[in-house]
């Protein structure tokens, strides 16, 4: 039976369209806390597009440069530091030759924005040492010869440093895991490996290595 002309006007009528709307408003006005609202209307701090001023803790050091924003952290320790035991290969992190620390743990710094390293701990190849006293791992690439052009071993050895400090009884399939982002050209990884795993025992020339 179809309905009468009372049934019609007495009901509301309510499209789509203005269900969907009412609904959207209301979740927004949910979501929207004031705390967020006022997070979402602060404006970000700009840098750039002109050289600004940067400073950064290095191998234990502060050191303020002026850099481009786009500068990369590779870039900085190289062009501007003259750090240059950090090497640039790919410049795609896809090789890992340009391996540094950020608060001890491994990263690109090829594919890190010199101004993201900013109140972080950056440790490169020059600062592992302590005085002269080698890191286990740089006298253990050293006394199994696990270097060959040089130009992938700063990477290396601090992706294998990292490993050591952190795990002091790593395994061969840890260091393996370890430089698994890590190309050689020269294909000196068992010599890498056996450093590695004389330098978690201890530092001593591994066992077998003629």
């Amino acid at each position: 039976m179809a309905p009468s002309d009372d049934d019609s006007d007495s009901k509301p009528q309510l499209s789509r369209r203005a269900f969907f709307k009412g609904a959207g408003a209301s979740a927004l006005s949910v979501t929207l806390t004031p705390s967020a609202a006022g997070a979402a209307n602060a404006s970000p701090a700009v840098v750039g597009p002109e050289p600004s001023s940067l400073t950064l803790s290095i191998n234990g050091r502060t050191v303020t440069v002026q850099a481009d924003p786009a500068t990369t952290l590779a870039e900085l320790l190289r062009n501007h530091l003259g750090m240059t035991g950090t090497k640039i290969g790919c410049d795609r992190g896809a090789c890992s030759a340009c391996t540094v620390w950020l608060d001890g743990e491994v990263a690109a710094s090829c594919m890190t924005l010199a101004f993201d390293a900013r109140g972080r701990k950056v440790t490169t190849i020059e600062g592992l040492a302590k005085g002269d006293e080698l890191h286990p791992v740089q006298r253990a690439f050293v006394e199994n010869d696990a270097m060959q052009c040089g130009f992938c071993t700063p990477g290396m050895v601090m992706s294998c440093a990292a490993l050591v400090d952190r795990n002091p009884k790593c395994t061969l399939d840890d260091v393996k895991q370890a430089v698994s982002g890590h190309l050689c050209r020269c294909g000196t990884y068992p010599n890498v490996f056996k450093a590695t795993l004389a330098a978690a025992k201890g530092g001593g020339k591994a066992k077998g290595n003629s």
